[in-house]
């Protein structure tokens, strides 16, 4: 009976992981992963987007600059990585109760943030008030969304429109 060795390089194939057991190059800090499901990531995402937009934006200038390797942006990958897990745990420690509802309604509405706006407007409120952070829409007038009277930003701009 032959016994053949595998490649240590080659990825190992487990029921829901694929590793690669490469070690990534010194000059990349080490960090962990986010551990966090789509839901409580789609509550927090203006949130992550509005702290950490310095970091994406080096991140994204490095990938727009060809560098396509797969250790070529790593490290400011990283920071974007970084960034987002202290904005979640910011989030968790102030305005704990008010994120789960929100992402819990996320989760049961099937990511619908239309269908969780009463759930919403409190986290908004809390993280304002402890973390300094404000949830803008992308080319809007900076009107929070709970303040409209159609809380749909898509069904006023399609409102305004036609009122015209």
């Amino acid at each position: 009976m032959t016994t053949s060795k595998t490649n240590p390089r080659e990825p190992h194939a487990q029921p829901y992981y694929i590793t690669d057991p490469t070690p990534l190059p010194s000059h990349i800090p080490s960090v962990p992963e986010i551990g966090a499901t789509s839901a409580p990531l789609l509550s927090a995402s203006y949130f992550i987007g509005a702290r950490c937009a310095p970091y994406n934006e080096d991140f994204m200038l490095c990938r727009s600059q060809g560098r396509t390797g797969e250790t070529d942006c790593l490290k400011e990958g990283r920071r974007v990585t970084r960034c987002a897990i202290s904005v979640l745990e910011d989030i968790n420690k102030n305005c704990q109760a008010e994120f789960r509802k929100h992402w819990g309604c996320l989760e049961n509405e099937n990511h619908d943030l239309s269908r969780c706006r009463l759930d919403e407007a409190p986290l908004n409120a809390c993280v304002a008030k402890f973390l300094n952070l404000t949830k803008v829409i992308p080319n809007s007038d900076g009107t929070p969304i709970n303040d409209y009277e159609t809380p749909s930003f898509f069904q006023k701009k399609v409102k305004a429109k036609y009122e015209q």
